[in-house]
């Protein structure tokens, strides 16, 4: 058993020795292994491709007799046309770019019997480690592949259109040699007219905003031969990696889109408005910028008169309060090639989503309309007249307000003492007040904001009539001939305050007479009494006793 097992041992050393000490088999093909495939292989290589590939030589006992790498360039050729050795134009057809092979070539397939020269010897078995890095073909075109295509386009990159985009730039392989991210900058250009390499002319062709897509160019449409002197190579297939995020053409105008018009609108913007409106502001792609709303008050303006961009100054022409609309501006209409800086980049479209508040202009009046006329209108409201309303600022649909007011006295803004005129008591009235003729442009703190236009809805419910013009009291009967001595109360020919405002409020209280409505009586009367008392002295003698008939100038007097 030992001997058996011992004879066998015996025969497989010998069978090992005969195996190491046994001449080469002869190649009668190439052999290809491969040592790398990529996991994606999108185009092979076929005969009559062009290819640019990096390769080690070597003989069967590994002694390098060439290099690419040692070149520092690949080696590029058409494969199929008799420009390399038999075996590497057999070996390279099928090749992916990026896939990796060692191949192996017998003498009959490369330089055979003669060799060459001194660097490879007759008979000579070559061995070839072989990285494929670029192919394309003299028929190749442009190729396009969009991946991500927005869900609305409304217009495409067409001749002559400007467009700003990012993108990265590889090689076939995936070598980056340029990327506008990196500078944090777009690339900004003319479309079609020669500005670009032919083949990004082509390739940006029918892009929307916010698509994205890879432009495959072979060097015929791009770098060419050449290369451009630094990162591209000569001959090669270049890749972009192309996002659009804005376009527009020189010949472009402002477009208006979006709008919600309310039912009611009986009066446009015109030119010279004054107008305070909302806005959200983005760029093309939707990257935003600027927001009235993030600083909670509006943008207020005139309009047509360049106060604002171009673009805006024409979009807030002939739009209605309440409305909201989408206005989109060109750069040469908006901040041109330069931009704002950080937030507008140059040659930027524009896009405004707008709410207008209210608008005015400087020479409106009070907007005056009747909503509902009174049963019977024996008098109406004038200067002086003081009355009582109910109002309420619109857009509420109820009264919640009750006013009193001396009309002509200034207690209420002019627009409102203007609405207030020549009404009938059960009369209601619409009245629109321009800030002008309200609270101006500073408002009123936490409630009215500067220029702004009110609305009011106001129901006058009673009136009682005030007194002539420069009276703040009247006699309502002739007045008496003794009229100083039924003041003078204690005979001492002289009228003190007490007196005074005693016999003034008898006279109210019997009828006899009236001081104006909607003023403090006392307050009236202590006037009256310092407009007679001409040397200030607290009292009143019968020679500075004077009616207001017998004064030459308007005081508030008797």
């Amino acid at each position: 058993m030992i001997k058996s097992v011992q004879w066998v041992l015996f025969l497989s050393v010998l069978v090992a020795f005969a195996a190491c000490n046994a001449p080469p088999v002869p190649l009668d093909d190439i052999s290809i292994e491969k040592t790398f495939v990529p996991e994606q292989c999108v185009r092979a290589v076929k005969v009559g491709d062009y290819v640019r590939y990096h390769y080690i030589g070597t003989f069967p006992d590994g002694k390098k007799f060439d290099s690419s790498y040692d070149r520092g360039s690949t080696y590029n050729v058409y494969v199929g046309k008799k420009q390399l050795i038999e075996g590497m134009d057999k070996a390279l057809v099928g090749m992916c770019v990026n896939e990796r092979s060692l191949v192996k070539i017998p003498p009959q397939l490369a330089y055979g019997k003669k060799g060459y020269g001194d660097l490879i010897p007759p008979d000579s078995i070559l061995h070839f480690d072989v990285l494929l890095l670029d192919v394309w073909n003299p028929e190749d075109g442009v190729q396009i592949k969009t991946y991500h295509t927005p869900s609305v386009c409304t217009r495409k990159v067409e001749v002559s259109d400007y467009v700003r985009y990012h993108y990265n730039g590889t090689l076939l392989d995936g070598t980056l040699f340029d990327s506008s991210h990196t500078r944090m900058r777009t690339y900004d250009t003319y479309v079609g007219i020669g500005w670009l390499i032919a083949g990004m002319d082509q390739g940006l062709l029918g892009m929307c905003v916010g698509e994205r897509r890879f432009i495959t160019m072979p060097p015929s449409l791009g770098y060419g031969e050449n290369g451009d002197g630094s990162d591209i190579p000569g001959q090669a297939s270049l890749v972009f990696d192309v996002v659009l995020l804005d376009l527009h053409n020189p010949r472009d105008g402002i477009t208006v889109t979006n709008q919600i018009v309310p039912d009611s609108c009986t009066r446009k913007s015109v030119s010279g408005d004054f107008i305070r409106y909302h806005y959200n502001g983005s760029l093309l792609d939707g990257t935003f910028f600027d927001s009235s709303y993030s600083r909670n008050h509006t943008y207020d303006t005139y309009v047509g008169l360049g106060y604002v961009i171009a673009g805006m100054d024409q979009g807030l022409i002939g739009i209605c309060v309440g409305e909201k609309r989408t206005i989109t501006i060109p750069p040469h209409l908006a901040y041109g090639e330069e931009g704002t800086g950080s937030k507008i980049p140059g040659s930027a479209v524009l896009v405004f989503d707008v709410h207008i508040i209210d608008f005015h202009n400087p020479s409106d009046i009070t907007e005056i309309t009747v909503t509902k006329k009174a049963e019977d209108c024996e008098k109406k409201t004038k200067k002086g007249d003081f009355v009582k309303y109910h109002y309420n600022l619109c857009p509420k649909k109820r009264y919640d307000n009750t006013y009193n007011i001396v009309l002509g006295a200034n207690q209420v803004v002019p627009g409102m003492e203007t609405g207030l005129m020549d009404m009938c008591v059960g009369e209601k009235r619409h009245l629109i007040i321009p800030p002008h003729l309200a609270y101006g442009e500073r408002g009123v703190t936490g409630e009215v904001p500067g220029s702004a236009v009110l609305v009011f809805d106001v129901e006058l419910i009673s009136v009682e009539e005030g007194l002539p013009e420069g009276y703040m009291f009247i006699w309502n009967e002739d007045v008496s001939p003794d009229l100083f001595s039924e003041m003078d109360k204690d005979n001492n020919k002289l009228v003190e305050p007490s007196e005074f405002t005693d016999y003034i409020m008898r006279q109210v209280n019997e009828g006899k007479g009236r001081l104006a409505p909607g003023f403090d009586p006392y307050r009236i009367i202590d006037n009256m009494f310092f407009n007679q008392d001409r040397n200030g002295d607290g009292k009143i003698t019968e020679a500075e006793f004077k009616l207001k008939a017998d004064e030459s100038a308007s005081h508030d007097e008797l």
